[in-house]
């Protein structure tokens, strides 16, 4: 997976949201995000919730005049909740919340 990176400046630093499936959320995984200067990998936690904030050091803006010094660069994961989902898959969340509730 691999997501085209959009990112907010401010000052040094750079921020950017980051989309994860429901499943990489809940069970964890790996993400390829293009940052400043290349591609980076990327580790979720599993049961990483919504908005929860990563901070990668020093793949921010470059520090003016200041060779070899960058910002950071903060990633806001946004979880996608599934759509479109076939009888089966919601007869499996159904049985998901079963769960959870005894």
């Amino acid at each position: 997976l691999t997501n085209s990176t959009r990112f907010k400046r401010e000052g040094n630093n750079l921020s950017t949201e980051v989309e994860l499936s429901l499943y990489t959320a809940v069970l964890g995984g790996e993400v390829t995000l293009d940052t400043f200067d290349g591609k980076v990998k990327l580790i979720v936690k599993p049961e990483t919730q919504n908005g929860t904030k990563v901070k990668l050091k020093g793949k921010g803006f470059p520090a003016y005049k200041k060779e070899g010094e960058f910002g950071d660069l903060f990633v806001t994961w946004k979880i996608k909740i599934p759509t479109n989902l076939s009888e089966k898959e919601k007869e499996y969340f159904g049985e998901l919340a079963k769960i959870k509730h005894e």
